[in-house]
C-alpha cells in the first residue's frame, strides 16, 4: 500500500461518510488520485463553498443558502399545517410525495438522552416559540390567532423518533394545539404473511 499521511488523511476523511467503511473510503481515495484528480478538485471546491454558504433557515431550520427558504417564502403554501421531521432528508422525501403543501420545521436530530441530546440540542423551544407565539405582554395568544392550527409529527418510528413525538405532543396538545402523527400501517403491495407483527399491530390499532 501506498505510504502517504495524505492518502491516510484522505480515506480518514472519505470514512466520516455515513456507510462508509475503511475498504471503501480507501477504494474511493485512490480512485480519485489515481483515476480522477479534477473530480477530486471539484468535490473539494464544492464541498467548501457548501460549507462556507449553507447555513439554517431562520424560520424551519433546514439548509438554505439564504436566511429564509424558499419554501417558507411560498406564499402557495398552507402557513396552518406545519410539519415537524428530523432532517432536511427527510423534508425532501416528503416534498417527492406532492402530498404535503404546508410548511416544515426541521428538529436537526431526534432525542437522545444516551448520547447527550436533548431539547436544547434539536431546537424545541424554536419550534414552540413559532406554534405558540406570544403577545407584546408575554402572553400566548389565543388558539384562534394563532398562524399554525396542526402540528404533523413526522419523525421517524424508531425508540427516538418516537419519544421525540412523544414529547412535542404532550407540550403542545397541554396548551391546545392540533397535533397529529404519521399513520403506520401494512405497505401497498404488500402482503400480510411477509409484513412484520410490529407493522400488523399498528395497522390494526390505526384502523379507519
Amino acid at each position: 500500500m501506498a505510504d502517504s499521511n495524505a492518502l491516510e488523511g484522505l480515506t480518514q476523511a472519505l470514512r466520516k461518510l455515513p456507510g462508509v467503511g475503511v475498504k471503501s473510503a480507501a477504494r474511493m481515495a485512490f480512485h480519485l488520485l489515481q483515476h480522477d484528480k479534477p473530480g477530486a478538485l471539484q468535490i473539494a471546491r464544492a464541498l467548501e463553498h457548501a460549507v462556507n454558504s449553507v447555513g439554517h433557515c431562520t424560520l424551519c431550520n433546514t439548509l438554505t443558502e439564504q436566511a429564509i427558504c424558499v419554501t417558507c417564502l411560498n406564499l402557495q403554501r398552507d402557513r396552518s399545517k406545519l410539519c415537524v421531521v428530523e432532517t432536511p432528508a427527510d423534508q425532501a422525501a416528503l416534498e417527492r410525495t406532492l402530498a404535503y403543501r404546508g410548511l416544515y420545521f426541521v428538529l436537526m436530530g431526534k432525542l437522545s438522552p444516551l448520547d447527550g441530546v436533548g431539547p436544547n440540542e434539536i431546537g424545541l423551544q424554536k419550534l414552540f416559540d413559532r406554534v405558540l407565539p406570544k403577545d407584546e405582554r408575554g402572553a400566548l395568544l389565543p388558539t384562534t390567532a394563532r398562524e399554525v392550527q396542526e402540528v404533523i409529527l413526522a419523525t421517524n418510528f424508531t425508540a427516538e423518533g418516537e419519544a421525540t413525538a412523544h414529547v412535542i405532543a404532550q407540550a403542545l396538545k397541554s396548551r391546545g394545539v392540533q397535533v397529529t402523527r404519521l399513520a403506520r400501517g401494512v405497505p401497498v403491495g404488500s402482503e400480510l404473511e411477509y409484513v412484520d407483527l410490529g407493522t400488523i399491530a399498528h395497522a390494526l390499532v390505526d384502523r379507519r
